[in-house]
């Protein structure tokens, strides 16, 4: 495995995005702050559904234009999701509202899609595979500069509808569909055709994956910028709710089990390096929206989560800024015990 070449006095960091919907634009928030800091470096990215989208405009922004490219083409992309969802009937309403919340639950448009999208197929609703993010990303990804040698490795995650196993797409041939592949989600999007195979949204395998940046480089900061909560203390009653806490459970599993592979993997093999793990997160601000607000892209909205995502990411460079390039900031243990009865133990395995 490589080591990280960077300029000197530079701080490679590889970046993790998940996906979620329009909480990705908490996500742009963590990149634009963290796009302020001029010794941070972004060697590779790895990202999934919203995270490949936030992954791409970032990588080709930044081969384009430096790091103040990458921050003007995250906000033009967020600000044309917005408008194109502005004729959406997904919208809050009058209720919602003056209550302040950014939910749809209350929305009859909502529940109706929602019921829908049990009973028809994407195939049969959408027979023209229609994919309203299709135009989206060709107008705020430079393609040709993504693919570039001057672009960030990126790796995007989707899901073999097939085999059930994760494809990793790279540069130097990515494209548009090769991205929305890994946001098709199954109930709302058509399967995405590549190379005769069939793809669906890559959170099911990956959210997103770790293993191409572990193998990226053999002593790496990695930085998880984590978008859908491991822990929601509140009991789903309804069959909505429980769908919904199902999808995240599932789009975390992959996760939690690549984050304990790579403690181990320091464990069993402290010759192959150290991953030193990081972790932006707003897990007790998500939690109280509901997964319906994924669907909401109003751009007020967007923007709330935007300067939250840039809170949480100047209080992790207040606290553990110091620590990149050091030591791992991110307590996996802690994470890991609240799965578990009792406290973590490493056992010492006899050679």
């Amino acid at each position: 495995m490589p080591s990280i070449p960077g300029a000197p006095g530079a701080r490679p960091v590889l970046l993790a995005l998940q996906g979620g919907g329009s909480h990705g634009a908490l996500a742009w928030g963590v990149l634009d702050r963290l796009l302020e800091e001029g010794d941070l470096t972004f060697p590779a990215i790895s990202g999934t559904s919203a995270g490949a989208m936030n992954a791409a405009v970032l990588a080709a922004g930044l081969a384009s234009g430096g790091p103040d490219g990458a921050r003007t083409a995250l906000a033009g992309f967020w600000r044309d999701v917005s408008h194109a969802g502005a004729h959406s009937p997904l919208q809050r309403t009058p209720s919602a509202r003056l209550r302040g919340s950014w939910s749809l639950d209350d929305s009859p448009f909502y529940h109706w899609f929602d019921m829908l999208s049990r009973m028809v197929s994407p195939h049969q609703a959408n027979p023209t595979g229609y994919h309203p993010l299709r135009s989206i990303l060709a107008r705020n990804t430079d393609l040709e500069a993504l693919n570039s040698d001057a672009a960030p490795r990126i790796y995007i995650t989707a899901t073999n509808v097939r085999t059930g196993q994760p494809r990793v797409f790279s540069q130097p041939d990515l494209t548009v569909d090769k991205l929305l592949a890994s946001a098709a989600l199954p109930f709302m999007f058509a399967a995405i055709e590549i190379d005769g195979d069939a793809f669906w949204d890559g959170g099911y395998v990956g959210n997103p994956a770790l293993f191409p940046l572990v193998l990226h480089a053999n002593d790496c900061d990695l930085l998880l910028v984590q978008t859908n909560p491991f822990v929601r203390h509140e009991l789903p009653t309804t069959a909505r709710d429980i769908t919904n806490r199902l999808n995240e459970i599932t789009f975390n599993s992959s996760l939690l089990k690549e984050l304990r592979l790579a403690r181990m993997r320091q464990v069993v093999r402290p010759e192959a390096g150290e991953v030193r793990l990081h972790r932006v997160h707003a897990d007790a601000e998500l939690t109280q929206f509901s997964p319906s607000s994924k669907l909401n892209v109003e751009w007020a909205y967007l923007k709330h989560l935007f300067e939250r995502g840039r809170a949480h990411a100047d209080r992790f460079m207040t606290r553990h800024g110091s620590d990149i390039g050091k030591r791992t900031s991110f307590d996996l243990s802690s994470v890991l015990e609240q799965l578990m009865d009792g406290p973590i133990e490493l056992m010492e395995v006899a050679p």
